[in-house]
């Protein structure tokens, strides 16, 4: 199979010969061998791991999402993804990530605030003139 991970910005990830894929779903992990009938899922934030013909495993953690197979192609799309073998090194990953989004999100707060302060004093502006 070949798995291809979408983030909005551009091709994630790109692999050829796959032999077998696991995700999470609200539901629970889902797995897909290639001989499985074509679906979709909705994915969960979580791992996505997945092995190579040559028996090698490796994971992606990914934010919500969906996964669509068809025939021999398996897409992902995710808002977000992050790659590593090493589970201890991924979940460091993780965790800064998550704090450097956090950080963004509060600048995007306050910048916000700031746009709707100056609004609301143009407004009184307006209603004074």
């Amino acid at each position: 199979m070949q798995l291809k991970v979408l983030v909005p910005s551009q091709v994630f990830a790109c692999i050829e010969n796959v032999a077998r894929i696991v995700a999470l779903t609200p539901t629970g992990a889902y797995g897909i061998l290639p001989q499985r009938m074509d679906c979709a899922a909705v994915l969960a934030p979580g791992l996505l791991s997945y092995v190579t013909a040559s028996h090698e495993e490796f994971h992606i953690a990914v934010d919500a999402g969906v996964m669509v197979k068809t025939g021999a192609e398996v897409l992902v799309c995710v808002r977000h993804a992050i790659s590593g073998a090493d589970l201890g090194r991924l979940q460091q990953a993780v965790q800064q990530e998550l704090l450097r989004l956090s950080e963004q999100e509060q600048s995007s707060r306050r910048t916000l605030a700031h746009l709707e302060s100056g609004l609301i004093r143009e407004f009184v502006e307006l209603q004074r003139a």
